[in-house]
């Protein structure tokens, strides 16, 4: 290949790789992106602000800003812990009033020091919090009800309140070095509330994403019924919500009673459906469930710009509230609607279709001389465990004798005896197993759909190998888990390679990457002497067959979705490249094994027909079929002809056992030599099947053609 053919393979499979759609349907998926539409409206409106008022882009007027700001955004803040528990607090104006005055009352009336009255007023608003807390906790009142009651009683106390003790606020002082820091300090340049704000800010986000309270409140606000069944102390952590959401009203009542040192009918009035209206903004869902501290602040801050920004363009405060009640309703509005689509817009845009062009398929036109010709040499297969086992799509033989088959139901299946009528369930691993293969201390080797690489020990014992590789950095989603590991094998210095064969799909949707056909796929490596993981080829095309060469210097791999067959070196000259061995092949290809003759056999699990040939030419025609058509309506590779191939270490294909009657053996996706019989397995047969070899050598076994004699091993 010429440097600018390679050039233009390296942009097209760049084009394949990436798209538009595929990138927004990974940003769909990220729960930072969820509150991208307000964030988006934030700066929209500090932009236009700053376009249309003189000095608003000011350093010195965005210190003013967040100094006004610091105060509300502690109040938001405990409005969206109470929604993600699945209740309301419409009582937070009136507690941050209430605190206010508290505040002032100590410091002035009872001449209490400073860090006495912080302590004290934290006091008042966890307590005022307590009573919400224990109605709607304990005594199960409904919180819309229950804080808007508190709210009238809370208001009317701070209005009584006002009306006998404002005339001894405004006629005392106090000449505190300390009380002046908190009202118009600076830490660093930034006002001290804001900077306390960004500190409580930091603190709730690790409390409510890393800590148990924090998820155990969450799953409250989804569902208190499955979350009391589930063991978690529902009323307890209702009741220290709303404690926390007083004391939060009471931190901000403390800074705005430093920073104002007075009190009225009119402070806090209206700061809960401000709140109320930042937070469902935000992305904060009203459903409860759903939200973090810095939705609730980036909501609060497009309300505070919008109604300072109104105010000083000279809009009436009618107007600002009318504003504001519209922005509540539509913010309800799209959080309904976004809750209940989210999902059926990603699921619309996900699946996303390539152009691919495959080589002309070989014929295998029954009666012809080409080594893909169709027989019947798989009709008449000799049947073990019939409808005993579900699934079984890899088989192996171990050293006595007895066939293993790895099942749907999560299972690995032995057979043994004479005749193999002898059934047992060897171990349960979970997942779907999938590949197997022995390693040196006849450990089995398992790559677990769903879960990763899993060993079974003689005995039976389960262990986990791996479970995660490193994450590609430069991916939006976390990659790092095994989605799908398939099939595995070992190197002669005990490395396991395995194919991840898709990080977007699960075992039950995976045919949808190979309908898909873009590149994403992985080839794994686990290295037990160092019990690290990595990814050794990435943007691979659904990887499903792996084997370790005869000479252990190359790795084997099965390309289901392009049909082809890759070689990727381990040693030698070209360690570490990649290229075709097989590029045309009659259908998709499955695991890969190694045979008596040093050749290697290969089961194809679907066979190409024109069609659909011509349908991987037609991105938009898949897309709308996986849109438009039931599942089992798709159009797909011919599934009902079982056919296993035998390739030598050229890539040069030398015969074919067909089954083209699908009865015995459709879906065929391995196979195993073993001491002159080939052994069948399949993802959707009911049986395991067995065939006699001619002119092979019937002493000739798998794990001696890959660690030697067992008692010259342990010798």
């Amino acid at each position: 290949m010429s440097t600018i053919e390679a050039f233009a393979e390296s942009l097209t499979q760049s084009a394949r790789r990436f798209s538009p759609r595929l990138l927004l349907s990974e940003l769909l998926l990220k729960q930072w992106f969820e509150p991208v539409v307000p964030f988006t409206v934030m700066i929209g409106l500090w932009l236009y602000f700053a376009l249309t008022i003189p000095d608003y882009a000011s350093v010195q007027n965005g210190l003013s800003l967040l100094r006004l700001f610091a105060e509300f955004g502690f109040v938001a803040l405990a409005m969206g812990f109470c929604l993600i528990s699945g209740g309301i607090d419409l009582s937070v104006g009136a507690i941050f009033a209430l605190c206010n005055f508290a505040a002032l009352f100590f410091l002035l009336v009872m001449e209490w020091p400073v860090g006495l009255v912080v302590v004290a007023t934290l006091c008042v608003g966890a307590a005022l919090g307590s009573i919400n807390g224990l109605l709607i906790g304990f005594l199960k009142a409904r919180p819309f009800l229950t804080t808007l009651v508190t709210l009238i009683i809370l208001r009317a106390s701070v209005n009584l309140l006002n009306t006998g003790y404002a005339q001894v606020f405004a006629t005392n002082s106090v000449d505190s070095d300390a009380w002046d820091f908190i009202g118009t300090g600076s830490v660093l340049g930034i006002p001290v509330n804001a900077a306390t704000l960004f500190l409580v800010l930091l603190i709730c986000h690790i409390f409510l994403s890393r800590s148990r309270y924090g998820w155990h409140l969450t799953a409250i606000g989804a569902s208190r019924k499955a979350a009391r069944h589930a063991g978690i102390r529902v009323r307890l952590m209702l009741f220290l919500t709303y404690v926390l959401s007083g004391t939060l009203c009471a931190a901000s009542g403390i800074f705005y009673a430093a920073r104002q040192a007075s009190t009225d009918s009119t402070t806090g009035v209206g700061w809960e459906f401000q709140a109320l209206t930042a937070v469902v903004l935000g992305g904060i869902s009203l459903a409860g469930g759903k939200g973090t501290v810095w939705r609730a602040m980036i909501g609060a801050l497009i309300v505070f710009l919008l109604i300072n920004g109104l105010v000083r363009m000279g809009i009436p405060g009618y107007v600002t509230s009318a504003v504001t009640g519209m922005i509540l309703l539509a913010a309800v509005g799209i959080d309904v609607k976004w809750s209940k689509n989210r999902g059926k817009a990603i699921q619309k845009i996900y699946v996303n279709p390539a152009y691919v062009a495959f080589s002309p398929a070989p014929s295998v036109q029954r009666g012809s001389a080409s080594p893909f010709a169709q027989n019947d040499r798989l009709i008449h297969a000799q049947v073990i465990g019939l409808d005993q086992v579900e699934g079984p799509e890899d088989v192996i033989v171990d050293r006595q004798g007895r066939v293993y088959g790895s099942t749907r139901d999560g299972n690995v299946i032995r057979f043994s005896g004479e005749n193999f009528e002898q059934r047992e369930v060897f171990a349960h691993i979970g997942g779907r197993p999938l590949g197997m293969q022995f390693d040196r201390d006849e450990n089995l080797i398992v790559a677990v759909a769903g879960m990763g690489v899993y060993g079974v020990a003689p005995d039976g014992r389960v262990f986990k190998v791996t479970d995660e590789t490193n994450r590609t950095w430069y991916k939006l989603n976390d990659d790092s888990r095994l989605r799908m590991a398939d099939d595995l094998d070992i190197a002669p210095d005990g490395k396991i390679y395995f194919s991840d064969c898709t990080t977007r799909y699960e075992m039950t949707t995976n045919t949808l990457d190979i309908l898909e056909a873009r590149p994403n796929g992985r080839v794994v490596c686990y290295d037990p002497k160092t019990r690290t993981t990595r990814t050794v080829i990435n943007h691979f095309y659904f990887p499903n067959g792996v084997c370790v060469s005869h000479d252990g210097k190359s790795v084997l791999i099965a390309s289901t979705s392009l049909c082809k067959i890759f070689r990727y070196w381990i040693e030698g000259p070209k360690k570490g490249r990649t290229e075709v061995l097989i590029d045309e092949l009659p259908g998709n290809p499955d695991n890969i094994n190694r045979a008596s003759d040093g050749n290697y056999w290969l089961a194809l699990v679907g066979i190409r027909t024109p069609t659909f040939d011509l349908s991987v030419r037609k991105p938009g025609f898949r897309l709308r079929m996986v849109k438009q058509v039931p599942t089992d309506e798709w159009l797909a590779p011919a599934l009902n002809h079982g056919c296993v191939l035998k390739f030598n270490e050229q890539g040069e294909a030398l015969e074919s056992w067909w089954d083209p009657t699908g009865i015995s053996h459709s879906t065929l996706t391995s196979m195993r030599e073993h001491k002159g019989y080939l052994y069948l397995g399949g993802l959707e047969n009911n049986r395991i099947g067995r065939i006699k070899l001619d002119g092979v050598d019937e002493s000739w076994t798998g794990y001696d053609a890959y660690w030697g004699d067992k008692s010259r091993v342990k010798g």
